[in-house]
């Protein structure tokens, strides 16, 4: 077992194979969902990656509701809906958590950010309700920032420590320097016990040290290198041949293998 792995809130979940009602209908038939047995989460950092539609985001937040957040996101304080999209995948999912007590937690989803900031919002304007809370998000309601900016201050003030983060492409709303800012805020939130389940497609946020990948979509899913990754490859054969592959692409041509 990982000298890391006491630490973290979440060790493992597996899929109830036996309660799945049919695995030729979505989501089951997604091959990193039917090919699933068990995920564990031995490091502070665990990121899932793959390609567009590899299930990433339909397990993350399958996740994230079987560990008490709302589905649209925020703490687990946040109850609240503004649609009906959302099913109950997580019945299917069993987890195994440890017996440390999770002081903080935060669920981010990029397409419905919005409706978070909203609801901070509304529930800023019922009277009655002690401070504000957008005084844990900077001092400013997140729809006066931009997406960038409020993301950021999601980071560096609401986020505590001692808590379980999970994040869904947090990359949408930050620049790469802020990618790379938000590595720093990372590592401080590790040294204070969090622990991070990151559905990413950013090849600089991957790159955190000593984290677990997993590629999902491309048989069952499994851990592999940073250097392994399609994002890294990629991203790095377009930076060192960065003419010859827009020759190439300009001309009609796909991506190289």
């Amino acid at each position: 077992m990982s000298v890391f792995a006491h630490r973290n809130f979440l060790v493992e979940i597996a899929l109830r194979r036996d309660a799945i009602p049919d695995f030729n209908i979505y989501p089951f038939n997604i091959q990193s969902i039917y090919t699933l047995e068990s995920l564990r989460f031995d490091k502070p950092v665990t990121f899932l990656v793959g390609e567009n539609g590899s299930g990433k985001s339909t397990l993350i937040e399958a996740i994230a509701i079987l560990m008490g957040f709302n589905a649209e996101g925020g703490s687990r304080n946040f109850n609240f809906a503004t649609a009906q999209a959302h099913a109950d995948r997580h019945r299917y999912l069993r987890p195994t958590k440890s017996a440390r007590r999770m002081g903080d937690g935060f669920f981010l989803r990029a397409e419905s950010y919005f409706n978070v900031a909203s609801e901070m919002d509304r529930l800023d304007a019922e009277p009655g309700l002690g401070a504000p809370i957008r005084n844990s998000y900077g001092g400013r309601s997140l729809h006066q920032q931009s997406h960038g900016e409020s993301f950021f201050a999601l980071l560096l003030h609401r986020l505590r420590g001692d808590g379980l983060y999970i994040l869904d492409e947090p990359e949408a709303a930050l620049s790469p320097s802020r990618q790379l800012a938000m590595l720093t805020r990372m590592h401080e939130l590790v040294a204070d016990g969090a622990q991070f389940l990151i559905a990413t497609h950013s090849p600089i946020l991957m790159a955190y040290p000593n984290a677990d990948i997993f590629l999902m979509g491309e048989g069952m899913p499994h851990i592999i290198a940073y250097e392994e990754t399609e994002h890294y490859r990629v991203t790095r054969q377009f930076l060192t041949r960065r003419e010859s592959m827009l020759k190439y692409l300009l001309s009609g041509g796909d991506v190289a293998p």
